[in-house]
This record gives C-alpha cells, sequence and structure tokens, in this order.
C-alpha cells in the first residue's frame, strides 16, 4: 500500500471528511472487481459496492490500523455479496433437481439416466460435492463449510467427480455404438 494512500486511510478514520470522500472514490474500482468476483450476478456486484460504500463510510472509524484495511474492506465485501446470494437463493427456492421439468427425446432421456447412474456410482466424497455445488448450487465456501473441507479440496473434488461422470458417459457411448 502507498503512503499517500496510508496518510488518507490514516486521515478518514479520524473523521477528515474530505479524505474520506476520496477514499471512497479510491476504493470503488477495487470494491466492485472484487465484487465481480464473489458475487453471484451483476444485479449483486451492483448492490454490494453501494452497501459496502456506505459501511466503509459509517464505519471507518472503527478500523483499529491501517495494515488491516485492505482485508477488513474485502471481508465486508465477501460478507456482503453471501448476503445477497442467500437473498437470492431463497426467493428462488427451486433448487431440487427435477428431471421431469427437463425436454425428453429418447436421446435426452439416455443421457440422464446414464448421468445419473454415473452419479449414483461416484464415491461418496466426490458425490456430495458434485450434488451440493452443481445440483444444489451452493457457492465454494459454502460446500467447504458443510463439508468441513478446504475450498481448494471443493474445488479438487469437483473436478475429480465432473472427470470421472465425463469418462463414464464417454464410456457407454463407446459400448452401445
Amino acid at each position: 500500500m502507498s503512503k499517500n494512500r496510508e496518510q488518507l486511510i490514516k486521515l478518514a478514520c479520524q473523521g477528515d471528511q474530505k479524505a474520506l470522500e476520496k477514499l471512497l472514490l479510491i476504493c470503488q474500482p477495487d470494491i466492485k472487481r472484487f465484487a465481480r468476483r464473489t458475487c453471484s450476478t451483476s444485479e449483486d456486484v451492483e448492490d454490494a459496492v453501494q452497501i459496502v460504500l456506505w459501511q466503509l463510510y459509517r464505519k471507518i472509524g472503527m478500523l483499529k490500523t491501517v495494515a488491516t484495511f485492505t482485508g477488513w474492506l474485502f471481508r465486508i465485501v465477501e460478507r456482503e455479496c453471501y448476503r445477497l446470494f442467500k437473498i437470492r437463493r431463497s426467493k428462488n427456492i427451486n433448487s431440487d433437481f427435477e428431471l421431469d421439468n427437463l425436454p425428453t427425446t429418447n436421446l435426452d432421456m439416455d443421457l440422464k439416466i446414464d448421468l445419473i447412474n454415473a452419479i449414483i456410482v461416484l464415491p461418496l466424497i466426490y458425490r456430495e460435492v458434485l450434488i451440493l455445488k452443481d445440483v444444489q448450487e451452493y457457492s465454494s465456501p459454502e460446500v467447504a463449510a458443510k463439508l468441513g473441507i478446504t475450498v481448494q479440496a471443493v474445488k479438487s473434488r469437483l473436478h475429480r467427480a465432473r472427470t470421472i461422470i465425463k469418462e463414464q458417459i464417454n464410456s457407454q457411448k463407446i459400448s452401445n455404438i
């Protein structure tokens, strides 16, 4: 962090209104960039940015040290994106996977059956992650929290689960030829 920015944060923490306004302008692009990676929709990104800027404005005086500013700010963004995600998800409670809602042809039905069979025979550690992430649409941090594993483990298991399913479905296609 530059000396100029550190000084700006110090002044804003001490209640300097001009420094706070300048800090809000400087931080907005970083907040938006981080929110784009964290929020689930573009509407949530815009909402999160506005809420985070408001919280920064209101709570900057609570910051204990300048060195923790960036982590503190991004933690607020992360929490806000998660809160907005939960609100959006609760409005769309249709998170259950329903085969009956999908349009069907004979080929589609065969693929669905193969897919279900491939998921069923996945080892439990991969099946849990796949269902939570791809079917129930939980975020990686949520899946990690539910299963008591790291986000990296979630990503690794999800990748492995998808690879196993692809291999099984491709081998089914080859054996049916």
